[in-house]
């Protein structure tokens, strides 16, 4: 028998163009009677001054992660969020529902930005990729740009269609065709056709309220898919790194899945964490690699990629990565040692995957050491590649590489961090 559940005390209310008038009923009663209403500038302006008179109105805090001590200390009080759209899409109410429990908040979505910009457009919305550079790079944009593809952004400012535009050209994308929706379903709305290659030189101003929708050519010329394998030269290197074919056999075994969490260790160039990145925009990675050089590699090649958030550790392991919240996956593609291995089987969650890799002899007797301990997968690897011979061509072998891949068991326990 379900037990009757209190009135949640925090409610999320999503506004649209048209304000407060765009409302129903129950919105308006939850305003009436708040006892605090929190929201941007242009959101608590909105509010008459005889509608939750005595409400205190809030702007956020700054830095913003103290808005969630703030509000815990309102618990068991009418609070109301005022926010734009649908606040459950790249919006404050999903920020929310990761520090409060789902009986705590009431969310009243408004038709999106999304929604509103693929009616216009006449584009499937499921058939679109929903994005946002709101508060994060626009680097995040590279790796959605394949043949084809419907991308739905949401803008930062009124500048970030002629920076889209500028990028886009950068990559050779000069025919994307761009449509800039500003202020939609309010009475200023408006849309603005155009090719990358026009937008990006001319001085069209935008209002900062704005969707950004970008249809890419079914042609290009240079791009990079999301699925593992990218090419050896998509990375700079040293010539130290995991080479795509083995590359792409170790990200299939470590089984990248939306929110987990890779440590990556002796990440040299970063390749195997990159596309591990690539594959979902939630999958997040630690890189520990202790050579300054190396280390620029991977942060070039995270930002040229589009995996700007790669964190990267200068240290060696096991003591680079004490505190760090315990992986889904772990790679170990340098730095291999019995006492990195016992750390990281130690740290790894229930049903997490653990791939390393060995090129020379004493590496590999360690891995058929584990093989032996822990059972799982050993597998040796070798790449041959037809090169010229004289007027012929042959085959030239590459350094054969044995690999180790283990899951561990579901009922292992483990701790949320190493030193807790």
């Amino acid at each position: 028998m379900n037990q009757q559940q209190k009135a949640p005390w925090l409610s999320v209310i999503g506004i649209g163009e048209d304000g407060l008038d765009g409302l129903g009923d129950l919105a308006w009663s939850l305003i009436a009677e708040a006892k605090t209403i929190y929201g941007g500038a242009r959101h608590l302006a909105m509010i008459p001054d005889d509608l939750a008179d005595g409400a205190d109105k809030r702007g956020w805090p700054t830095p913003f992660s103290g808005a969630f001590e703030e509000l815990e200390s309102l618990r068991g009080t009418s609070v109301v969020v005022l926010a734009s759209g649908d606040p459950m899409y790249f919006g404050i109410g999903g920020t929310l529902s990761r520090h409060f429990q789902r009986n705590d908040m009431r969310v009243l979505p408004f038709p999106g930005s999304f929604s509103l910009a693929a009616s216009r457009l006449g584009w499937p919305l499921d058939k679109a990729e929903k994005l946002t550079i709101h508060g994060r790079s626009i680097e995040t944009l590279l790796p959605h740009y394949c043949p084809g593809a419907r991308l739905l952004v949401l803008s930062r400012d009124g500048a970030s269609p002629k920076e889209v535009a500028s990028q886009l050209c950068a990559r050779g994308i000069e025919d994307a065709e761009l449509t800039i929706l500003e202020h939609l379903g309010g009475a200023a709305e408006r849309m603005v056709c155009a090719t990358a290659r026009d937008l990006a030189v001319g001085e069209e101003h935008f209002a900062d309220l704005n969707v950004l929708a970008i249809a890419l050519p079914k042609h290009l010329q240079s791009w990079y898919p999301i699925q593992a394998g990218l090419p050896d030269e998509a990375f700079e290197h040293d010539g130290k790194m995991t080479k795509r074919d083995i590359r792409a056999s170790a990200l299939a075994k470590l089984m990248p899945h939306p929110g987990a969490l890779l440590w990556d260790i002796g990440t040299g160039c970063g390749s195997v964490a990159i596309e591990w990145l690539r594959s979902h925009r939630t999958c997040r990675a630690i890189g520990i690699e202790p050579q300054e050089k190396r280390r620029t590699l991977a942060r070039h090649n995270a930002d040229s990629l589009g995996v700007p958030g790669f964190k990267l550790i200068a240290d060696t392991a096991p003591a680079g990565l004490e505190g760090q919240d315990a992986p889904d996956a772990v790679f170990i593609g340098g730095g291999l040692s019995q006492e990195v291995v016992a750390y990281c089987l130690e740290a790894l969650k229930p049903g997490g995957r653990l791939v390393a890799h060995a090129v020379t002899l004493g590496s590999e007797h360690l891995l058929l050491e584990m093989f032996e301990k822990h059972g799982g997968e050993l597998t040796r690897l070798s790449i041959s590649r037809a090169t010229p011979v004289g007027p012929y061509f042959g085959w030239k072998p590459s350094m054969p590489v044995t690999q180790w891949a283990f899951i561990k068991p579901l009922e292992t326990k483990t701790r949320n961090t190493i030193n807790d």
